[in-house]
């Protein structure tokens, strides 16, 4: 490079700042990119930084997955080198095999609990009715209460009766 050019980017360097640098891609054409460390026109050092130009360039489209972890931890300097695309599948790989051990783990778990509830070493799980759920028969109408219950202006006391006042002990 001659002397000329050299001077020429170095000017520019100073006055617009560094560009660029294409880093990768990944496999659903993310582009990923660095703008490293340099000192702005003032004189102060600006730090290394990482971003993605994403094929969905709307944030509100963005889904998880979108940009593979390794990508990701890179771009949050979590790792100082970019990933490879043999070690992305490598790790998709690897994801999806542990994907199927929990599905089979999962699958011989049920039949073991379902096995022990027909020889009765473990009771079953006891299905309780919450209190005002909509599948209570009293949803949404007045239910009766022994307890006081209070929705904001409103006050409705319990039918409590003190004990040894009860209509047992009156017979």
């Amino acid at each position: 490079m001659s002397r000329a050019w050299q001077a020429l980017r170095a000017l520019r360097q100073r006055l617009v700042g560094p560009t660029k640098e294409l880093v990768g891609t990944d496999q659903f054409d993310n582009k990923y990119y660095r703008v490293p460390k340099h000192e702005s026109r003032t004189g102060q050092i600006i730090p290394e930084r990482r971003f993605v130009e994403a094929v969905n360039r709307e944030a509100y489209q963005y889904q998880i997955g979108d940009f593979p972890a390794e990508w990701e931890a890179w771009i949050r300097k979590k790792r100082e080198d970019p990933p490879t695309i043999e070690e992305i599948l490598r790790n998709e790989n690897y994801r999806e095999e542990m994907k199927q051990k929990v599905k089979d783990v999962s699958e011989k778990d049920k039949l073991l609990q379902a096995k022990e509830y027909e020889e009765g070493l473990v009771a079953e799980p006891s299905h309780t009715q919450v209190k005002g759920h909509a599948s209570a028969p009293y949803y949404g109408k007045k239910e009766p209460s022994q307890d006081p219950t209070s929705t904001a202006n409103t006050f409705q006391p319990g039918a409590w009766m003190p004990p040894g006042s009860g209509s047992s002990q009156n017979k």
